[in-house]
């Protein structure tokens, strides 16, 4: 196992580039990128990077040349040939060919476009453009770059043994977390840290903690990397990005209503069993849900990832019963802002009336609230999202309005067509 703090003293980092694959990123992302090459592949799209907690001024603390010199290796990054056997051959979800020639031709082949970097007002405006399936694998890259040159800002400062006590503390932190939640009968979870996480290194720990410390309710990792190198499940569906951009691409306010469930019956194209998972709160989820045809409730299951996750729960339930589904055979994964207590509130209130799995992401591989003076490494929310798509704006309403993206004209004008009433803002921790 890895002496993370003696790595972090001793060579500053340089040995450890912080995306060293370009599978170190969610499998998600993968699967996505297959249908999008399928179905919209000329799709001019942009990303740009979004820092909601403002305070955390990233162009103060993170050096612009060392930022560059991250993206920069990225670029340089090729498909190995190991890690194209692993995507070719390996079984994801019962099913042996996941990943489709073509793809996986244009994948082993594929250097992510340039990007457009410059500092304003102590933030960083990044911003990615090009076709759509090479554009959209800037996203987590970006994220982990981010994320991590902040805490190597902060922990550049700190002596050897200040390390040592720093990562050790870390380390009991997450054990507690992990010996609460093996008590929980049925317990099925999964890491989902990548794009927020503090360091690869970290990330890797945590899941070989999970391993040990959860045994078979540890399910997987969203990170390819990390799962085929642990020999353990990678884990994804899909995202919001592809029903933002469908929708900005639609030319009617029908083609615009549509345009959720349109990317749902391409996804359903290419994929069956649980990669069937329904994200329904793009455009707000009690709309998605009362329109949805019937073949949606007979899915697999539904990611709760923003809202009230009890009153999201409730209202799936709600749903394939008045569908004539049995919830009981339906999987409900919880992804938005977990810990333990949210984990363990959840998982009693929702075993046995469903199947229930959550998706732990930045307070699983970046939890160093309280380890620091004045909290310098406390996670913070950032996202890099698609801002437009062949020259229009996606929008994004979420159930939480805090997390809604756009320009505000837009929203407004999506929140009519899809009727999107009053919601609860809630705070957006992560």
């Amino acid at each position: 196992m890895v002496d993370i703090a003696t790595r972090v003293y001793n060579h500053k980092w340089k040995i450890d580039p912080i995306v060293r694959s370009l599978i170190d990123t969610d499998f998600y992302k993968l699967l996505m990128c297959q249908s999008v090459f399928r179905n919209k592949p000329d799709t001019i799209v942009t990303f740009s990077l979004i820092n909601r907690t403002r305070s955390i001024r990233l162009a103060d603390l993170v050096d612009e040349g060392e930022l560059r010199e991250q993206l920069d290796h990225v670029r340089s990054l090729r498909l190995t040939r190991g890690e194209s056997t692993w995507l070719r051959g390996n079984m994801f979800y019962g099913k042996r060919q996941m990943f489709r020639p073509d793809f996986m031709e244009w994948f082993e082949n594929l250097q992510l476009p340039p990007y457009h970097l410059e500092a304003r007002d102590g933030q960083y405006e990044l911003t990615f453009e090009g076709k759509w399936p090479e554009v959209m694998l800037w996203e987590i890259p970006a994220l982990a770059i981010l994320m991590e040159l902040r805490s190597r800002a902060v922990l550049e400062a700190m002596g050897r043994f200040e390390l040592q006590v720093l990562y050790a503390r870390a380390m009991t932190k997450l054990w507690e977390k992990v010996e609460r939640l093996r008590e929980l009968k049925g317990l099925r979870i999964a890491d989902f840290g990548s794009r927020r996480r503090h360091s690869f290194l970290w990330q890797d720990w945590c899941v070989q903690a999970m391993i040990e410390g959860l045994g078979e309710s540890f399910v997987g990792t969203s990170n390819c990397l990390i799962a085929m190198r642990r020999d353990i499940e990678a884990i994804g569906t899909n995202a919001h990005e592809l029903p933002m951009v469908y929708a900005a691409l639609a030319e009617t306010e029908e083609e615009l209503r549509r345009a959720p469930y349109k990317v749902l019956e391409d996804w359903q194209e290419e994929h069956e069993g649980n990669l069937l998972i329904i994200l329904p709160d793009t455009f707000g989820s009690r709309q998605f849900l009362e329109n949805a045809p019937d073949w949606l409730a007979r899915w697999t299951g539904i990611r709760i990832d923003s809202g009230d996750p009890v009153e999201g729960g409730e209202a799936a339930i709600a749903w394939w019963k008045s569908r004539g589904e049995d919830p009981r055979r339906k999987l409900m994964i919880f992804s938005d802002g977990l810990d333990v207590d949210s984990i363990i509130e959840l998982h009693q209130r929702f075993a046995g009336r469903c199947r229930v799995s959550f998706g732990w992401g930045t307070l699983l591989t970046n939890d160093f609230r309280g380890l620091v003076p004045n909290d310098t490494l406390a996670p913070f929310s950032l996202v890099c999202k698609a801002v437009a798509a062949n020259g229009r704006p996606t929008v994004k309403l979420s159930d939480n309005p805090s997390k809604a993206t756009g320009p505000k004209e837009e929203i407004e004008r999506y929140r009519r067509i899809f009727g999107v009433g009053r919601q609860k803002e809630l705070e957006v921790v992560v």
